[in-house]
C-alpha cells in the first residue's frame, strides 16, 4: 500500500448547506433528571440557552450511516450494538482476511471507523452540525401549551388484558425547518465522487425512512434540500486565493465539476 493512502492529505473542503423540513412530528428524545406529575413522558433534546428544540447532528449522523451500511449488503456486521442489534465498523485500514479496510469501504470511509488497536481509527471525512431551527416565528403561533412543540398522546392497548396504557410524547410539528451543514475533507479526488453519490443515496433512502425515535408509527418523516454546495481549495484557506466554486444542488454534472476543480489544484 502506498504511502500517500494513509497520509490523508487535505486537498480542500465541501459544504453542502440546506435546510431539512419536517413532514410529520418530529421525536428526538432528551433525558430526564427527574419525575415530575404532568410531565411529559418522552420530551424532546432543546438547546439549553435558547431552549429551541433542535436535530443534533450525530442523530442525522448516525442514520445515514444505518442507511448506507444497510444499502450495501456485502459489509459484515461485525460489532456489537444496542438490543443486539450489530452493527458495521472497519477493524483495518486496510485489507485483511476478505475485508476491504476503511479506505476501500464505502461507509467507513464516509463515516469513519474505530479500530481495535492502536492506530487503526479512521476519522470521518463528514462531519455534520447540528440542525438549528429556521422558522420559530411560524412554531410559536401554535396553541399547544408547549414552547415550539407540540403533544402527541397515545395509548397502547395489552393484546391479552386489553388494559390501557396511555403515554404523552413532545415532538416537532410538522411543517418545522431546520437549517443543516455537511462538510466534506477533501483527501483523495479519486474517491470524491463515490463518496458524495454515497451520501446522496443516503439522504434520498432518508426521506423514504424515518429519522429520530418512534418512525414506525409514522414519526419523523423528514424531506432534505440541498440549497448551497460550495467547494473551497487549501489555498482558499491560506488566504493565498480565491479558489472556490459554488453550485445550486447536487447532480452528476455538479459532481463532475468538483472532481474536475480539485484534481486540477483549484484552478
Amino acid at each position: 500500500m502506498e504511502n500517500r493512502e494513509l497520509s490523508r492529505k487535505l486537498t480542500g473542503k465541501i459544504e453542502i448547506a440546506g435546510k431539512m423540513e419536517c413532514l410529520t412530528g418530529l421525536h428526538i428524545g432528551a433525558s430526564r433528571e427527574a419525575v415530575e406529575i404532568g410531565a411529559l413522558d418522552s420530551p424532546v433534546i432543546r438547546d439549553p440557552v435558547s431552549r429551541q428544540p433542535y436535530i443534533p447532528g450525530s442523530s442525522l449522523k448516525g442514520k445515514l450511516r444505518s442507511l448506507l451500511e444497510r444499502a450495501n449488503p456485502n459489509l459484515k456486521p461485525n460489532r456489537p450494538g444496542g438490543s443486539g442489534i450489530y452493527r458495521h465498523e472497519c477493524d483495518d485500514l486496510l485489507p485483511r482476511n476478505g475485508t476491504p479496510g476503511a479506505l476501500y469501504c464505502p461507509v467507513c470511509r464516509l463515516f469513519g471507523s474505530t479500530g481495535p488497536g492502536e492506530g487503526d481509527n479512521y476519522p470521518a471525512r463528514l462531519k455534520v452540525r447540528d440542525l438549528e431551527l429556521l422558522n420559530r416565528e411560524d412554531l410559536e403561533k401554535m396553541d399547544t401549551g408547549l414552547f415550539l412543540t407540540e403533544w402527541k398522546f397515545e395509548n397502547g392497548i395489552d393484546r391479552i388484558t386489553s388494559a390501557a396504557n396511555p403515554r404523552n410524547i413532545e415532538r416537532v410539528p410538522k411543517g418545522a425547518k431546520f437549517g443543516f451543514s455537511l462538510i466534506y475533507d477533501v483527501e483523495d479526488v479519486t474517491t470524491l465522487k463515490e463518496d458524495l453519490e454515497n451520501l446522496y443515496l443516503a439522504v434520498r433512502l432518508l426521506h423514504d425512512d424515518a429519522l429520530g425515535g418512534h418512525g414506525s408509527r409514522g414519526y419523523g418523516q423528514v424531506k432534505m434540500n440541498f440549497d448551497q454546495i460550495e467547494a473551497r481549495h487549501l489555498e482558499f484557506y491560506k488566504g493565498k486565493s480565491e479558489r472556490k466554486l459554488s453550485f445550486k444542488g447536487l447532480d452528476h454534472q455538479t459532481l463532475d465539476a468538483l472532481v474536475k476543480f480539485f484534481a486540477n489544484n483549484g484552478g
